[in-house]
């Protein structure tokens, strides 16, 4: 294989992930505990929280432990889809991703 060849496909590799990230960081992702739904999108932005059910003002430290539950599993989400989508690549680059 050629030099010209090996830049070429360097190239449309390099455009594909473009790609493949862009798609992935427009997708949202939804986070969920028991009493608190979060959405991310795949760039790890938070787009919206909600609080689930009739809270009263005794309960904030169980929402914000249910917040960082929800949170957790939204990034989560993020991690394992961008193995998916991404991880192809990063085996040919060596593990560069």
């Amino acid at each position: 294989m050629n030099m010209q060849a090996i830049m070429q496909q360097a190239q449309k590799m390099q455009r594909d992930i473009t790609k493949k990230k862009e798609e992935l960081n427009k997708k949202e992702f939804t986070g969920s505990s028991e009493l608190v739904e979060v959405v991310f999108t795949g760039d790890k932005k938070l787009v919206s929280t909600t609080i689930k059910g009739d809270i009263d003002n005794d309960d904030k430290e169980i929402i914000e432990d249910m917040f960082v539950i929800a949170v957790n599993d939204a990034m989560a989400q993020i991690d394992k889809e961008t193995e998916k989508v991404l991880g192809a690549y990063g085996s040919q680059l060596g593990g560069l991703l």
